[in-house]
């Protein structure tokens, strides 16, 4: 009688590369972004993913499917009150000047920044510039495909 051993499966964690699927959602069910049905693959720590949807994966192994509640904590942060200014609307000639407008700013280092209009109050706009999934509570379906090890550093964020 041959014992044959089960090849080891690595599982994701620090260290690692995975190929993967997976669609998030809001909470309330509107899909936001997906790989559809061609799979990804990225290096634990890269910045591919958010941190907060790695650590949910972690101990995962190839064939594997989970669904993930994430928190704004682990997602794309809280909202944060002091992202919102009011600004006068004459600054925007060539904008709409409507609530969901998205309006692109260059911050200090000369970065792409968008800003959404809030509220039209008058002759000023509140424009929000906290990112449009801040705040909200998301739903992180994945199923990983292959997961091999590149590295016995642990990265660190």
């Amino acid at each position: 009688m041959s014992m044959r051993a089960k090849p080891k499966t690595v599982p994701v964690g620090p260290g690692t590369k995975i190929t993967l699927k997976f669609s998030l959602y809001l909470k309330e069910g509107a899909l936001i972004d997906s790989t559809g049905s061609y799979p990804a693959s990225c290096v634990i720590g890269d910045e591919s993913l958010l941190p907060g949807f790695e650590r949910a994966m972690f101990g995962m192994r190839a064939g594997e499917k989970e669904i993930f509640d994430i928190s704004p904590e682990n997602g794309f942060g809280p909202s944060n009150p002091e992202n919102i200014h009011v600004m006068k609307a004459d600054l925007f000639k060539h904008v709409d000047k409507k609530e969901g407008v998205v309006i692109s700013f260059a911050d200090p280092h000369g970065l792409e920044r968008p800003g959404v209009i809030n509220r039209v109050l008058g002759d000023s706009l509140e424009i929000d510039f906290n990112h449009p999934l801040a705040g909200k509570d998301l739903v992180f379906e994945v199923e990983v495909l292959e997961v091999e090890t590149v590295s016995n550093e642990i990265l660190r964020s």
